[in-house]
């Protein structure tokens, strides 16, 4: 059996390698994604003071702690059992908005735009964010950088830091909002609506015009027809920072919709021997594998996911990017694993859109941004919406007040046996028998997978118990005593 290991992979946060095995006659027997990193925050989270966690739970990631800073927050907010300030709630859903315009401006442009830009036949050496500036022009280049400064600065007047924001509080927020700061914000907003925009119609010039590109997006090597799951307001329209989870069928009907501390009747965490992630799936339905189809529990929790399982979006450009995506693609659900990226861009658009909005409410300034809680901490779950999928906090706190038990099922752990599905379906349909097995489709069997946007070391919290283990005891003088091996 032959051996083909494409490591590292690349253009994503974390590590990992893809190990696909051949038959003799040159199919693909089977694929792995290989995770060679652990975390372990849920298990060292423990003992801490609760009020630690939203700054802790951060460090999981360097390109979305936002995401951790908010949900962590959130799961303060439900263990005190202290509902946050109006105020409050629409200040962390700006300083949220404008993390999601930098967090998706950046994978589109840098991480999974190239292969559409520069196409995945094109040079490695020319496949990456300079090439793309080369390919889109400096002036185009030069609105994403500023995008990313601009939004970037909005983080850090509100949320007190560029990258780990300090400004969450059990019942609100720890910082006003001035006149003088709204102004500004204001004018980035509007900025941020008119670059999303722009970059609807960039995908449309150079994606949706390429039939070879179109032609790909809908190819079945890309496809799977899943469960989604989605954050959805009381209209069911997209929301990325709060109200309940939505999940549709592979048909899209509603199968589930629930509030975030109910989140354990419908989801449960299989375990593989050989891997660090966990593989979330629908306990209605149950495991059943590394499958798709209505029968099987795998869910995905994406861009597109987000919007599969929604009734559209809550602003109305975003709603007009909406249709013309489901469309163009055949209606609703789709189930073309490419088509996140364009999903992306209208979500891109949405959080701009919802930025200005926001922005926008004379109470944005308002004075009253925290209701001290007055309760004990017990149990709380928070949720929101990660730019890579649903993120769950779930906290227990002991008597002292601090956390006895800690789940967290982060953006990248829900889609993980999505992941390998999608990247073995994309290897068995490329690689053929008396096919030359070149760069370029090496590169393609890697597009199976960035549309997920994998955080991967955010996503890897299980320790497989049958890993090899040795133990090595030495006396004052370095001398061997024991050794102990499992």
């Amino acid at each position: 059996m032959r051996k083909i290991t494409i490591d590292p992979i690349t253009r994503l946060e974390g590590h990992g390698k893809i190990s696909i095995f051949l038959n003799d006659d040159g199919s693909v027997a089977n694929v792995y994604l290989q995770i060679p990193e652990l975390r372990g925050f849920e298990k060292f989270s423990e003992g801490r003071p609760i009020e630690d966690m939203p700054q802790i739970t951060q460090r999981i990631c360097g390109v979305c702690p936002e995401a951790h800073h908010m949900a962590a927050t959130k799961a303060l907010d439900d263990m005190f059992h202290t509902e946050p300030t109006s105020t409050a709630k629409k200040i962390r859903e700006l300083l949220y908005s404008a993390f999601y315009v930098t967090d998706h401006t950046t994978h589109f442009y840098i991480l999974g735009g190239p292969d559409f830009v520069m196409g995945p036949d094109a040079p490695v050496a020319q496949r990456n964010i300079l090439g793309v500036i080369a390919k889109v022009g400096m002036e185009l280049a030069g609105k994403v950088l500023n995008t990313r400064k601009e939004n970037h600065w909005i983080i850090q007047t509100v949320g007190g830091r560029q990258i780990h924001p300090v400004f969450g509080l059990p019942g609100g927020v720890s910082k006003r909002i001035s006149e003088e700061d709204r102004n500004q914000i204001e004018e980035i907003a509007k900025r941020n609506v008119e670059f999303a925009l722009l970059s609807l119609k960039v995908f449309n010039d150079i994606v949706l015009k390429n039939k070879s590109y179109v032609d790909m997006i809908t190819s079945d090597a890309f496809t799977h027809k899943t469960y989604y799951m989605g954050l959805v307001d009381d209209k069911n329209k997209v929301n990325f920072y709060d109200g309940k989870v939505r999940v549709v069928d592979p048909d899209g009907k509603e199968f589930a919709k629930y509030a975030p501390r109910e989140y354990l009747e419908n989801v449960a965490e299989h375990v593989e021997p050989w891997s660090y992630t966990k593989f979330p799936f629908l306990k209605k339905v149950g495991w059943k594998g590394f499958v798709d189809g209505k029968d099987s529990g795998v869910y995905r929790a994406t861009p597109l996911s987000r919007l599969n399982a929604a009734d559209g979006m809550a602003t109305p450009r975003a709603q007009e990017a909406y249709e013309k995506m489901y469309e163009t693609l055949g209606g609703k659900p789709v189930h073309f694993t490419l088509a996140t990226h364009w999903a992306r861009l209208v979500e891109l658009l949405y959080a701009a859109e919802r930025l200005l909005e926001l922005v926008q409410d004379k109470e944005i300034t308002g004075p009253n941004i925290r209701n001290i809680p007055a309760n004990k901490p017990d149990e709380g779950v928070g949720i929101v919406e990660a730019p890579r999928g649903t993120l769950t906090h779930h906290y227990v706190a002991d008597e002292m007040g601090r956390i006895k038990k800690c789940n967290l099922i982060v953006g990248t752990t829900n889609n993980q046996a999505a992941l390998f599905m999608s990247i073995k379906k994309a290897a068995q349909a490329l690689i053929q028998p008396g096919k030359e097995i070149s760069e370029s489709l090496l590169n393609q069997i890697e597009m199976a997978w960035r549309p997920y946007d994998p955080c991967m070391s955010c996503s890897t919290h299980n320790l497989p118990g049958t890993m090899p283990l040795e133990v090595t005891i030495f006396d004052a003088g370095g001398k061997e005593i024991k050794r102990l091996v499992r």
